[in-house]
């Protein structure tokens, strides 16, 4: 048998074992979750001190939608998410009369989700 014929040959058989009419399934499953990517943010005192109950607000800048969320007991607010992204991110934080500085965060997106750049934010509010 020629090289070429023992070529196709080989092929051909190749060919029909992947053709076994058994169902494909996908075993990679979907690689994107349903979850939301969110923020880290700790809220402080002017001295360092972690705040609980303190507001946290984000406010997308070109959408201007936003999220409000609270401090747990640690200090710790997860609720901005990745559903104020693409784009830039405003944050503050307020408890009683004491406020913090702005700051921003930028969501950087790829075909499932989004990422806050950076990914932890720590805002302290004035003296």
């Amino acid at each position: 048998m020629s090289r070429l014929r023992m070529i196709s040959v080989v092929l051909g058989l190749a060919c029909l074992s992947a053709c076994d009419n058994r169902p494909v399934v996908n075993r990679g499953g979907d690689v994107c979750s349903e979850e939301l990517v969110s923020l880290k943010v700790e809220v402080v005192t002017a001295d360092g001190v972690l705040v609980k109950g303190a507001t946290v607000t984000a406010i997308n800048e070109e959408s201007q939608e936003s999220i409000t969320g609270v401090t747990n007991e640690v200090g710790v607010s997860r609720a901005v998410n990745e559903s104020l992204a693409p784009g830039r991110t405003r944050l503050y934080a307020t408890a009683g009369s004491k406020v913090s500085p702005a700051t921003e965060v930028q969501w950087l997106c790829d075909d499932c989700h989004c990422q806050p750049d950076p990914d932890t934010v720590t805002l302290q509010l004035n003296p």
